[in-house]
């Protein structure tokens, strides 16, 4: 990969990925840090990662980089408990908190599958790509991601 392509990948993913991480992070810094990063190590790896294969490269990158960042601020909760049961809210905004604190309750690798799938609208075929596993484990992973969702939610009253 050159300097031309390179920038071309800056140009056309740096939304995306930003958005990807802010979403899973929740914090407009450490987005930015991490987006940076991934975008330093695309240049120090451009001879080795294809124009083509540089979209899922990034993401899956970027994945990565979330997983470590999380697990070294202790960000990823997985106890059930972490809400309180019927915590009712009329408020928009109150939902989307709840939402959260919810989806921050997946193990990692579901989170970022509902957040591409769910909300960057990718392809099986593309975070299959991303995360390097199989069409039919991304749509396992969802699917049991949708349902730990839904039962969290129906807790919350929400649904």
């Amino acid at each position: 990969m050159n300097r031309k392509e390179y920038n071309k990948m800056v140009e056309l993913y740096a939304g995306n990925l930003y958005g990807f991480v802010y979403k899973y992070l929740r914090d407009s810094e450490d987005s930015h840090d991490i987006v940076q990063d991934v975008f330093e190590k695309l240049w120090n790896n451009r001879k080795k990662v294809e124009t083509h294969f540089a979209k899922p490269w990034m993401f899956r990158t970027a994945h990565n980089a979330l997983i470590n960042f999380s697990n070294k601020k202790n960000r990823t909760v997985f106890n059930s408990d972490a809400i309180p049961e019927k915590q009712f809210q009329d408020d928009g905004f109150e939902n989307k908190q709840t939402i959260e604190k919810v989806l921050a309750l997946l193990p990692p690798i579901q989170k970022s599958i509902v957040l591409l799938r769910d909300l960057e609208g990718y392809s099986y075929k593309e975070i299959s790509d991303i995360l390097e596993i199989s069409e039919p484990q991304v749509k396992v992973y969802l699917f049991r991601a949708r349902k730990k969702l839904q039962k969290q939610l129906k807790q919350l009253a929400i649904l």
